[in-house]
């Protein structure tokens, strides 16, 4: 139950991120479910191994090579799930961003055990 509840309240950090930055585009609450499935399997499965692939350049730059990488894979995701778009790489990196800010925020709220 707690995972259902984790999935949607992902969705609805997406929808908000969305929201808050110009030039991402959400069509529809289950877009955004898609998409919060489909990037935790990628999170879990493709981004590891790019952290692996690109260490040394993570570790010239002290990690900040981890935003490209989030941005890369928001675009993967733009370019998987009908209904989600994102205009640029900048773009994406600032909702990737915010969606962890976002996502953050509402989790503590919404899935923390009393």
């Amino acid at each position: 139950m707690l995972m259902l509840l984790k999935w949607l309240v992902s969705a609805a950090a997406i929808i908000l991120s969305a929201y808050i930055i110009p030039g991402v585009v959400v069509n529809s609450f289950l877009t955004a479910l898609w998409l919060a499935l489909f990037l935790g399997l990628v999170n879990i499965v493709i981004k590891p191994i790019l952290i692996i692939l690109t260490l040394p350049i993570n570790i010239l730059t002290l990690g900040l090579f981890t935003f490209v990488i989030n941005a890369s894979l928001i675009l993967l995701a733009s370019w998987a799930i009908d209904g989600f778009s994102v205009n640029n790489f900048w773009t994406a990196l600032f909702f990737s961003i915010t969606l962890a800010i976002v996502g953050y925020i509402l989790h503590a709220f919404l899935c923390t055990k009393k």
